[in-house]
């Protein structure tokens, strides 16, 4: 049985399904609808109720990520580590290069669970499925399982950090900088302090603290979460959201400070 913030992987995984029909769509993952499963559309449905507006923050986040790998591949990088990788189907819908491998690092169960789901599919890279409690040292396990720290790696962080306290969030980047190769890449989201603040999205926030999976994490300086070795840039996911015509606010106007509700980040290292 997997935990609540394990099935807000499948809650994500319903808002990918719906997506990928849309004539519009950011992305195409047709294996979303299978991975989501009825306690993801049921969960999904909840979410819609409570959250009132919806802001496609999950979709625009996810071409986002999708184009950042793409160009961790094109800078010849073959090693790919998800962490927290829940109901993700990078490993089997993304254009994947010859000698790629994708390591995907999760609870035990919630890797079994989509093993069984997806028995079916064959994976568009060397997929490599590690079975971890991310709370504790999971860096043995990943190197076990043949993982190479000398290397470059494109590292992907995405939406995990919310749920975990302040102490966690540091001590995971500081073990992903350990396994770093140079010339590696982490691509992660950070929540800002405004949308724990923010009225409307209060009663999304409730939700999520009743099925189980409270917010902890949110900062305003996301690139403090990692070392001095790495260079960090910071995309606004509204900017890049009104650039694909998918988000619903309109832009703050000139010279009016509008702290972000989130980040989007890119962090290369030297």
């Amino acid at each position: 049985m997997m935990n609540a913030v394990a099935t807000t992987g499948l809650l994500v995984a319903a808002m990918r399904a719906e997506e990928s029909i849309r004539p519009d769509r950011l992305f195409d993952d047709p294996f979303a609808t299978l991975l989501a499963g009825e306690r993801g559309k049921s969960a999904l449905a909840t979410y819609r109720t409570a959250a009132g507006v919806s802001v496609p923050i999950i979709e625009v986040r996810t071409r986002f990520f999708d184009e950042g790998l793409g160009r961790a591949t094109h800078d010849d990088i073959r090693q790919f580590a998800i962490v927290a990788a829940g109901m993700d189907a990078r490993a089997h819908r993304l254009p994947w290069p010859p000698g790629t491998r994708v390591f995907e690092l999760d609870q035990p169960e919630v890797l079994a669970h989509k093993a069984t789901v997806l028995a079916d599919a064959k994976p568009a890279c060397e997929r490599i499925a590690v079975p971890v409690d991310l709370t504790r040292d999971w860096t043995d396990a990943i190197q076990t399982r043949g993982f190479d720290p000398a290397l470059p790696t494109a590292w992907l962080v995405e939406g995990l950090l919310q749920y975990l306290d302040e102490p966690s969030v540091r001590t995971l980047f500081e073990r992903i900088d350990r396994l770093s190769g140079p010339h590696s890449v982490i691509l992660y989201d950070v929540v800002g302090q405004s949308l724990l603040r923010a009225p409307q999205f209060a009663n999304a926030l409730a939700m999520m603290k009743e099925l189980g999976a409270p917010w902890l994490f949110a900062t305003d300086d996301p690139a403090s979460l990692v070392s001095n070795a790495w260079s960090v840039t910071a995309f606004d996911p509204g900017e890049i959201g009104r650039r694909w015509g998918r988000w619903p606010f309109p832009p703050a106007p000139p010279n009016t400070p509008a702290p972000s509700l989130g980040y989007l980040l890119e962090a290369r290292k030297a």
